[in-house]
């Protein structure tokens, strides 16, 4: 028996394929996730992808689709334009494209653009998370979405005004694995293993005068200088990589007071840990609840106007 739905909601990262059948309301019907993300496609395989999830589901042949994510990149399945700062969060579903070779009615949703001298940034993905977090009433707010490349965004009258990527954990992996100090952190090393080390790390970090760059070596030094303790070089490493992110945003943090992180797990917990270290309150959110909530609403929006058009 077909599940009856509303819509199907897909979150199509590099890495990863999540789907949800929701109904009107935004309540799970059904949910499926794969490993066939944009790194593992080529253009002409997203409709096979997409079309087997909603067969596995029992899903009718008309229910509508809208895309958000890696999808709608140069290299996807069809690029979706992205909409430049101040982008109004809810009005992404009015720069939504419709791909080639779906079946359906199928909606791919645009990422955000930042032109500026000097601090040029592309999202595909957060915005429609950062859309979730409009739904939950957060029009004004500074918002960081931790991962290997985070981001930083500032929400104001409901528009991103502005954002900034920051490649912290693409560094600690390179640092850690291609550097000298890949002979002092170990491969398996967990920062919250050593979060007084990570703590001392973060505060060294948020001292007015830090450079990152001459403080780097001291982890090696350290270890080779110490009389057999533990030194905690992973906990360290990425204590200073983000408390010096941190560092960067402290006019902001300052301003707000708070920082809303999506995200959960370990990472998550370290951010919010550095955050308040700083003398902010970090707020915990749940990403997958964001993203969903934002599709959600592109999908209503998308759908009405449809149909008073």
């Amino acid at each position: 028996m077909a599940v009856r739905a509303f819509a199907a909601l897909v979150d199509w990262g590099t890495s990863n394929f999540r789907i949800w059948l929701v109904d009107s309301q935004g309540e799970v019907l059904a949910e499926r996730q794969s490993a066939e993300g944009m790194g593992s496609l080529d253009r002409s395989s997203y409709p096979a992808v997409l079309e087997s999830h909603l067969a596995a589901f029992g899903a009718s042949a008309d229910l509508p689709v809208v895309v958000a994510g890696m999808a709608g990149a140069r290299t996807g399945w069809r690029e979706a334009p992205y909409v430049e700062t101040p982008a109004p969060l809810v009005g992404l579903f009015q720069h939504a494209i419709i791909p080639d070779g779906a079946s359906r009615p199928v909606y791919i949703l645009p990422g955000v653009c930042q032109r500026k001298d000097g601090a040029f940034d592309v999202m595909r993905g957060e915005e429609t998370q950062l859309a979730g977090a409009l739904e939950q009433g957060l029009d004004n707010a500074l918002i960081c979405l931790p991962g290997t490349h985070s981001k930083w965004a500032l929400v104001e009258d409901g528009q991103i005004s502005r954002f900034t990527t920051v490649m912290t954990g693409e560094l600690y992996n390179l640092i850690s694995r291609q550097s000298i100090l890949r002979l002092s952190v170990p491969e398996d090393g967990d920062a919250e293993a050593d979060l007084d080390i990570f703590d001392q790390a973060v505060d060294q970090a948020l001292q007015p005068g830090f450079a990152l760059t001459s403080r780097l070596f001291s982890i090696r030094a350290e270890g080779l200088l110490s009389a057999g303790g533990n030194t905690g070089p992973a906990a360290r490493l990425s204590g200073l990589l983000i408390g010096s992110e941190i560092a960067a945003i402290a006019d902001d943090l300052k301003r707000h007071g708070k920082a809303y992180l999506i995200g959960t797990g370990k990472l998550t917990r370290l951010y919010a840990r550095a955050i308040t270290r700083a003398g902010g309150e970090a707020v915990m959110m749940d990403g997958g609840l964001l993203v969903r909530r934002g599709l959600l609403a592109s999908a209503l929006s998308l759908f009405d106007h449809e149909f008073k058009e």
